[in-house]
């Protein structure tokens, strides 16, 4: 039976309410009693924003083209939902709430709702909460979510699973374009942006990732195109807005936006139900029952194999 407390927080969700979509959030991402409740409630009415992942190696400007977007996003009339993934403070354990310091573009506009998310050592760039915070967004009427990465430069690839469009945002002078290839950024990224090509090396560059993009083979008809932006400039966001509305059209008329969005459900019920298997596989007897193997184990009396096999033959019994 769902509480009516949560009830009252959903409603105020699907109206729009600030307040109570930041509550919904900070529930979920503490995962507090009730947070399932509300995640299911609330999912009936999500699937109408379109998601945008913006990543890259840190200091390529995330932050500054995140905010331009969300700017002229509200110009033409869209509500804008952010999640910038922040490191994870070593005091508090809660995001350090630098990209949000930087949005000073949008961070008053009653149209854009931001939310800096802790990383809290996910190594793939987004909080674990960050797909159940864009739903939230999503169902409190959100015509677009932006996710920011927290730029861990060669771990973030889990953006693909959260994003129905991924912009990889690289800067021209440290060798970024080659840091991209060896990450694997080149299969995620529907699009490079080269910002701050004001800089030398820019135009070297963008004919460095243009080359290996070229003897890349690429699913469909979409060939990845590359940018340049002076996004503190405002500079190539336009182009930016124009190639994420011409993907989406690619998406929707190869019917590929439904399969990837189906595509990303089914891995993301397979992430749920290993991390539901693993808090209820873990009970206090089978840790004792580990600690007991360890001697054998040390002494090579056992391997790694046969501990296993023990303690899955102890949970299917």
């Amino acid at each position: 039976m769902v509480l009516p407390v949560i009830n009252e927080l959903c409603r105020k969700v699907l109206a729009g309410d600030r307040a109570g979509v930041a509550r919904a959030i900070s529930l979920v991402e503490n995962d507090n009693p009730g947070s399932l409740d509300l995640l299911r409630t609330l999912y009936q009415n999500t699937g109408k924003a379109y998601r945008i992942g913006i990543t890259g190696p840190p200091g390529a400007g995330k932050s500054t083209i995140t905010n331009k977007l969300a700017k002229r996003y509200r110009e033409e009339g869209r509500s804008v939902g952010i999640i910038a993934v922040d490191p994870t403070s070593p005091f508090t354990g809660g995001a350090l709430l630098g990209d949000r310091v930087r949005m000073t573009d949008v961070e008053l506009d009653q149209g854009v709702f931001i939310r800096s998310m802790a990383s809290r050592g996910s190594l793939g760039g987004l909080s674990k909460k960050a797909k159940e915070a864009a739903d939230i967004l999503d169902a409190a009427g959100m015509d677009v979510v932006l996710f920011e990465t927290v730029g861990v430069g060669q771990s973030e690839l889990d953006i693909v699973r959260a994003a129905d469009t991924t912009v990889v945002v690289l800067v021209p002078e440290s060798g970024d374009s080659i840091q991209a290839m060896k990450a694997g950024l080149m299969e995620i990224a529907d699009f490079f942006v080269v910002n701050k090509s004001d800089r030398a090396g820019a135009e070297q560059a963008v004919m460095a990732i243009k080359t290996v993009l070229n003897f890349k083979s690429h699913e469909g008809g979409w060939q990845p195109d590359v940018l340049q932006a002076v996004a503190s400039e405002g500079k190539g966001i336009a182009e930016i807005i124009a190639l994420i509305s011409a993907h989406r059209s690619y998406l929707e008329t190869t019917h590929l936006l439904e399969q990837n969005r189906t595509r990303r459900l089914t891995d993301r019920i397979r992430e749920l139900v290993a991390e539901r298997l693993h808090v209820e596989f873990w009970t206090d007897q089978r840790r004792s029952l580990l600690e007991g193997m360890l001697v054998n184990l040390i002494a090579r009396k056992e391997t790694p194999y046969d501990v296993v096999e023990r303690l899955i033959k102890n949970a299917l019994s």
